[in-house]
């Protein structure tokens, strides 16, 4: 299996449990591996041949502006369940963090695997 990966990608979308949350986006940091075989697009060199990079940081974007969650856990769910599905990644590991969230700590996050039912 081969891995297309996003690194650091930043998007902008309603997270958490507090009202303050709830009210105000917050951007919020991911990174994406995705798995799947890119032994076509390497033969063709075709974007049509491989799973879009661009095509995927634009869904995200788009759809995450219109979303609330209340947990990474179900934000990370959801990106995953996007990739499988509409993306056709037979393996993805999703990672995201809320930034600057806890006095004297970073990132605070979750990170999951999934894989397209057999």
């Amino acid at each position: 299996m081969d891995i297309i990966f996003i690194d650091d990608l930043r998007v902008s979308t309603l997270i958490g449990i507090y009202p303050r949350e709830k009210a105000m986006p917050q951007t919020v940091e991911m990174s994406l591996q995705i798995g799947t075989s890119t032994a076509s697009a390497g033969t063709s060199d075709e974007i049509s041949d491989t799973i879009d990079y661009a095509a995927v940081v634009d869904r995200l974007r788009s759809e995450l502006a219109t979303q609330h969650f209340n947990l990474l856990e179900k934000l990370a769910e959801y990106v995953a369940t996007l990739l499988l599905t509409e993306f056709g990644a037979t393996w993805v590991r999703v990672s995201i963090a809320k930034l600057g969230m806890m006095r004297g700590v970073r990132r605070v996050g979750v990170v999951i695997e999934r894989s397209r039912p057999a």
